[in-house]
């Protein structure tokens, strides 16, 4: 990490430079140390806090798998299958547990074993990282960047490079957002770039990304959402890179939101796929954005626009993301939209096509500093003060009381309308109110429990 350091900053306090310490990145003002996560710097603004958060969501995932191996052993106890079903499912299953296995080895940095919690215990206090951009969701990826082949990977470098000016030199390079790495790694050993940092903040991804950029071949299962035929279901995958990265190609875990990056300290900075997903309001990441870059420096995009806020008026069109860009230090930004293969397994029937949006915009002024980006309160993220007992609160503990009476009523013997009556007794609500909303509630509660989780 003595090269990387260089490029650090603290994202609680924004001081630079940081030490090192014991194999630590060390914050003096903070008074806190950053760990590694194989040699990858963990810069989270609360990095045990968030830390503890992946480690149960990683130790979750695991325990799925485990479950899902259960749920198939059940099916194999079905003597009427049919003998090609019996079969798919018993390779699926050997899949799994070798998936589980091959997955806890790549996981071993984070400890996750050292975990004592069981699946009822993660399923029930399941972590508050973002869903859509969570361990399976993006699971896919780490086999469209480095197992299938070149057409989609192709296809994003060369988006990148038509909103480039020939032989761009781009030096020193920050991809925000880069996934499993491929397009940050393409970028390097392709383009001009003096140095190239990628950061993302799921660490099974960021493994991946570390271990075939230094010239490793990893194995690990595909499970396409739709096989093409009957061995398709689950595909052994050898995840490599055409080449090993040099020591200018580096690894950072942490927040978008709360780069651990010193003003002013990159020449181009890329978001890949992310403006559109991202939490922050497109104004305010873009002057995030422009504090990173150095004076005439590159903002280069590539991507989706489905902005999915829940106010309409953040769903920005293409024009509105152009004028947004231009009214924070930017200059008018080029535009290149071209419609691209995206998430084409060789093993699926599922795929599409994706009209991208990429752009590049000089930084031809500097724009006020936005505030630290805060996504929970202090009583949260440090766990010292009381909870606030807020009216939300109550409500939900009074439903949670419903539920956990409702389930404390299922005993094997009583059924649904009998389980309305004793609502009723308990003054809750009538029968007749009670029964039709039993009936939802332990509707969910089936389709849930049918439901498998996994890759």
């Amino acid at each position: 990490m003595s090269d990387i350091i260089d490029f650090l900053a603290c994202p609680r306090c924004d001081k630079t430079p940081l030490e090192q310490k014991d194999g630590e990145i060390y914050c003096k003002a903070c008074k806190v140390e950053f760990p590694a996560l194989d040699g990858i710097p963990w810069m989270f603004a609360e990095p045990q806090a968030t830390l503890g958060e992946w480690r149960g969501r990683l130790q979750f995932a695991l325990q799925q798998l485990s479950h899902e191996v259960t749920g198939l052993d059940k099916e194999l106890e079905n003597k009427d299958l049919h003998s090609l079903s019996r079969r798919r499912v018993e390779r699926y299953k050997k899949s799994v547990e070798n998936h589980r296995r091959a997955l806890a080895k790549l996981l071993r940095p984070l400890e996750v074993r050292a975990l004592q919690g069981n699946y009822e215990s993660y399923l029930a206090l399941r972590t508050r990282l973002p869903v859509d951009q969570g361990l399976n969701t993006y699971y896919a990826n780490i086999h469209r960047d480095w197992a299938w082949g070149d057409d989609e990977n192709g296809a994003s470098l060369k988006q990148v490079q038509s909103v480039l000016h020939d032989h761009a030199e781009l030096g020193n390079v920050l991809v925000l957002g880069s996934g499993a790495g491929r397009l940050a790694y393409d970028i390097h050993v392709k383009l001009d770039c003096s140095s190239t940092v990628a950061m993302d903040f799921n660490p099974l991804l960021m493994l991946v990304a570390q271990a075939v950029t230094r010239g490793d071949k990893l194995k690990l299962y595909e499970f396409p959402i739709a096989p093409l035929a009957l061995e398709d279901d689950a595909v052994l995958r050898t995840l490599t890179a055409p080449e090993a990265v040099d020591d200018r190609f580096h690894l950072v875990l942490g927040d978008a939101l709360r780069a651990p990056f010193p003003d002013r300290s990159f020449d181009t900075v890329v978001t890949p796929w992310l403006i559109d997903i991202i939490s922050d309001d497109l104004p305010m990441l873009a002057a995030r954005i422009n504090n990173l870059l150095a004076d005439n420096g590159r903002w280069v995009n590539f991507g989706s626009l489905a902005f999915a806020s829940p106010e309409r008026a953040r769903r920005y069109s293409p024009e509105e993301t152009k004028a947004i860009v231009a009214e924070n230090g930017f200059s008018d930004p080029y535009v290149s939209q071209k419609t691209i293969p995206y998430m084409c397994s060789p093993a699926s029937r599922h795929g599409r096509q994706e009209k991208v949006f990429s752009f590049s915009a000089y930084k031809e002024r500097d724009v006020e500093k936005p505030e630290r980006y805060k996504a929970l309160p202090d009583w949260i993220v440090t766990g010292k003060e009381p909870v606030p007992l807020s009216p939300s609160f109550r409500t939900q503990a009074m439903t949670t009381q419903v539920y956990s009476f409702i389930m404390s009523l299922i005993d094997g013997k009583r059924s649904i309308k009998e389980m309305a009556l004793i609502l009723e007794k308990q003054k809750l609500m009538s029968k007749e109110e009670a029964e039709p909303a039993i009936r939802s509630f332990l509707t969910k509660m089936y389709d849930d429990s049918q439901k498998q989780s996994g890759f």
